[in-house]
């Protein structure tokens, strides 16, 4: 089961390995596969539910993901409608014995909509799908714009568990260099309303490598998240991507992976020092907090379903979606061919990828391996019958390089800080193909 090589001694920022096929590998299935034949073998007691809202105030330089920023009132009631209608034919596939262990609305900002809008979007995954909320972890992102308290009041009244807010920087002059215009004094009005929500866990995501940002700057932004003790914080990398804001204009700094590589190292030690442990090259959580409580959720193992335009879904062997864009021309052709569908195209999978038994296998190593924790090798056995050496001996390379121990199964700090580049590098050849032969939009 070799790996192709994208160049572990090239960047250490290759791409982040979120999910795994990522979905520029998808492609058209033909014949559709009807949703009840997808789900038919696949355990259906522990999903996780995760609901997309794919509008925002503004999108953001940095970002790369599929949202429309400023849609009118009618088309985001348009698309709440056309939401219950899928709702209700997903239910009809999964059907009575569904049980969802995890919930998350993303997107996009779901907090775009407004408090009424908000109360809708459970009634749909509550009362249309049957996920049973509040009583297992619900995640909700929203922006320093859109945490409102009649907002977070809906959330909190729902059982929310986690809210994340971007921000980015607390610097202005730092988020309008990363295509993200807001004022700190926003920012902070938006974190004060969500502790006043009494919302257990609060996440800050901020971002490094920004043009301008300086080690005094970023501790300056980490300094004012810390004055909030969020229970979590993600500190992501800056990527300039291909039809972002930020990718048409290119980045030329010939020092950019060193400098994004050591103030990740600065943030390691600052964080470390404010009591957070590390659980990936990304997430941090406060020492003092425990791991979310509800049912186990085994992202390796576990399906997903995806409701909305632009979520994917998986099962052990088929991880589907709509169809991917990024471009803002792509991202509404795609959103209005959502809301033009009839309910009944809601019956089945439309854009995807098969996993055979050897994808199956690098997908729970890779969703393991990036992880502080590393991989569990017991687990992995009685999952698939051997030893994960034996199914990739190439990890050996990675103890070589002192960025893996435990026989390559555990990511030294080293190899954590290097995982955009560990991923890539163990992504499977049929699926770079794939992804290779994407066309952007």
């Amino acid at each position: 089961m070799t790996s192709t090589d994208t160049g572990l001694d090239g960047s250490p920022y290759q791409q982040y390995l979120y999910a795994y096929p990522h979905k520029t590998s998808y492609r058209a299935l033909r014949p559709r596969p009807a949703l009840h034949d997808v789900w038919r073998a696949q355990p259906r007691d522990a999903l996780f539910l995760y609901v997309h809202v794919p509008f925002c105030e503004m999108r953001c330089g940095f970002c790369n993901l599929f949202t429309r920023s400023g849609a009118p009132a009618e088309q985001v009631t348009a698309y709440l409608g056309q939401l219950r209608r899928q709702a209700g034919r997903v239910a009809d596939a999964l059907g009575d014995d569904a049980g969802f262990a995890r919930t998350a609305f993303g997107g996009g900002t779901p907090t775009y909509l407004t408090a009424d809008e908000l109360t809708e979007l459970f009634d749909i995954a509550t009362t249309t799908l049957g996920a049973r909320l509040p009583g297992v972890p619900l995640s909700v992102e929203t922006s320093p714009a859109t945490a409102t308290p009649d907002r977070l009041a809906v959330l909190a009244a729902h059982g929310t568990t986690r809210v994340s807010i971007g921000v980015q920087s607390f610097l202005d002059a730092e988020a309008r260099a990363a295509g993200r215009p807001q004022r700190r004094a926003e920012v902070e009005t938006a974190l004060g309303a969500i502790r006043d929500a009494a919302i257990p866990v609060l996440n800050v995501d901020l971002i490094y490598g920004i043009d301008g940002q300086t080690a005094q700057t970023w501790r300056a932004s980490l300094d004012a998240a810390l004055a909030w003790r969020p229970e979590e914080l993600y500190l992501y990398p800056l990527y300039v991507r291909p039809l972002t804001g930020l990718g048409r204009r290119a980045h030329g700094r010939a020092d950019w992976d060193a400098h994004r590589l050591a103030l990740y190292a600065q943030a390691v030690e600052t964080l470390g020092a404010a009591g957070y442990r590390q659980e990936s090259m990304r997430q941090f959580r406060r020492a003092d907090v425990p791991t979310p409580d509800g049912p186990d959720y085994c992202c390796q193992d576990d399906g997903m379903v995806g409701l909305g335009c632009g979520a994917r879904s998986y099962t052990t062997a088929l991880h589907y979606s709509f169809d991917y864009a990024v471009s803002v021309t792509q991202v509404r052709a795609v959103l209005e061919d959502y809301l033009a569908r009839p309910a009944d195209d809601f019956r089945f999978a439309e854009f995807g990828f098969h996993l055979d038994d050897a994808e199956q296998r690098r997908r729970w190593l890779l969703k393991s391996l990036l992880r502080a924790e590393g991989v569990d090798p017991v687990a992995y056995a009685a999952r698939f019958g051997g030893p994960p050496g034996a199914d990739f001996p190439e990890l050996g390379r990675l103890v070589d390089r002192g960025w893996a121990a435990d026989g390559g199964l555990r990511l030294t700090p080293a190899g954590l800080a290097r995982s955009d580049a560990i991923g890539p590098w163990l992504t499977s050849a049929r699926v770079h193909r794939a992804m290779t032969g994407y066309v952007p939009r």
